[in-house]
């Protein structure tokens, strides 16, 4: 990642304030997405760039529905080509697709509301290679509507072909804002959740989707997503980017130390850690309902929490997760759990948890699936913001502020995150982007 500007690392007074390098535009905005660790998912995303633009599908069993009158969709930038571009390589779609908890969980998902799908009109937003539309095909969907901008929709075409849907299943190419449906649907399905689960931001076009073509009362899976954070504790990993330049084969390396910790935590890391990592009972930063969300909320999200943590430690940063559930549009939203344990040795897991999947006693309630640190391992991992130098935290000592992630004015899919936090009479702030 190319960046530029100062770091401002010091303390004044009591105030430590610990900046990360500002953004910097990148020249042609073609190689904004080299990440070597980065969420991989097919595109149906809010401001995807316009491929095949204006494909247009009627309803030949059914009447025509008039569409309303639509704001002109966004335009599409450099980024969003690069976006594209990205998500076209198989790769990608083989992670996903090999994450078990993940492709099980929405297969499962599917079946659970069959009765919902079944003969039914859906849409897929950001279809990918198509798996999940075929999963709503076997289940007895009328029509599925697989939509998406990158090239990989070419490949999703012939796959439903090899699977002798082509009947039933309609790839469009092209984004949700430009592809044109003229016919109420009854479900709409994407895995649309990045890091952090907003990275990326691609709800938006979920909520395109919704406000164009639900039906009212249709279902939306999955119907809710929570994130959560916590502050965590990792000395491993410290010792690994950091104390390694204190003794290098006998050589005193340690002024590398300031520059090791500016590459090291510079931005957010994706990464898995454990329960015994996590030093308090996580916090909720955004709970989202899928039915009533608006696309503006997704501009800004600021969220105040306080934790006590429960044991002496060094605190080395932050810590995020989330959970989807797949409820039914007459279900009231679950109160998801954060499941994970402490290093205490407490646990937040429902008995009734296994693995990923958490299932209510009441077989009619939600299915959801977690990236928490203490459920089996999904591609989401979780996602850390490191401090350059770690504050030492007493048991019971408490750490209070806020947290606003948005959307980077430079390009909507990178996220802007802004800590203020205060312990022990000090008072800090942290900021970070997320490319």
């Amino acid at each position: 990642m190319k960046s530029g500007g100062d770091y401002s690392n010091g303390f004044n007074g009591d105030h430590h304030h610990e900046l990360e390098r500002p953004e910097k535009q990148l020249p042609g905005g073609l190689s904004s997405f080299g990440r070597a660790k980065r969420r991989s998912r097919g595109v149906a995303h809010d401001s995807r760039g316009g491929l095949n633009n204006g494909v247009r599908v009627s309803d030949e069993l059914g009447e025509q529905k008039q569409l309303e009158t639509q704001k002109s969709p966004p335009p599409c930038t450099d980024f969003d080509v690069a976006y594209f571009h990205s998500y076209a390589h198989v790769g990608i779609h083989e992670e996903m697709i090999k994450d078990r908890a993940r492709t099980e969980t929405y297969k499962e998902a599917i079946m659970q509301h069959q009765s919902f799908i079944q003969g039914k009109v859906v849409v897929d937003v950001g279809c990918g290679t198509g798996i999940l539309s075929i999963f709503c095909a076997q289940a007895g969907a009328k029509r599925v509507y697989a939509v998406d901008a990158s090239d990989i929709a070419v490949q999703a075409k012939e796959v439903v072909k090899a699977n002798g849907l082509s009947d039933k299943v309609i790839v469009l190419h092209g984004r949700v804002e430009d592809v044109e449906i003229d016919e109420e649907v009854d479900v709409i399905i994407s895995e649309w959740m990045g890091y952090m689960l907003l990275y990326e931001s691609m709800l938006g076009s979920v909520i395109t989707a919704r406000d164009r073509w639900l039906k009212p009362g249709g279902l939306i899976l999955p119907s809710h997503a929570t994130l959560y954070m916590a502050p965590i504790s990792h000395p491993d990993r410290y010792s690994h980017s950091i104390d390694f330049w204190r003794n290098v084969y006998g050589i005193d390396m340690s002024a590398m130390m300031q520059l090791a910790k500016q590459c090291a935590f510079e931005e957010p890391s994706v990464e898995s850690i454990s329960g015994e990592n996590v030093l308090t009972w996580p916090e909720v930063v955004k709970h989202i309902d899928c039915q009533t969300i608006k696309i503006q909320e997704l501009d800004s999200v600021t969220a105040r929490y306080k934790f006590k943590s429960m044991m002496r430690a060094p605190m080395h940063g932050f810590g995020f997760w989330f959970d989807v559930e797949f409820s039914g549009p007459a279900s009231s939203p679950a109160k998801t759990s954060s499941g994970i344990s402490v290093a205490s040795g407490s646990s937040s897991v429902s008995p009734s948890r296994e693995g990923n999947q958490k299932k209510r006693s009441n077989p009619s309630d939600a299915l959801v699936l977690s990236t928490s640190p203490e459920a089996p391992p999904t591609h989401w991992q979780q996602t850390i913001v490191y401090f350059y130098d770690p504050i030492d935290v007493e048991q019971d000592q408490v750490i209070e502020g806020s947290v606003t992630l948005s959307q980077s004015k430079e390009n909507r899919r990178f996220m802007n995150i802004h800590f203020e936090y205060s312990s022990a009479g000090r008072s800090f702030v942290k900021e970070s982007v997320m490319r």
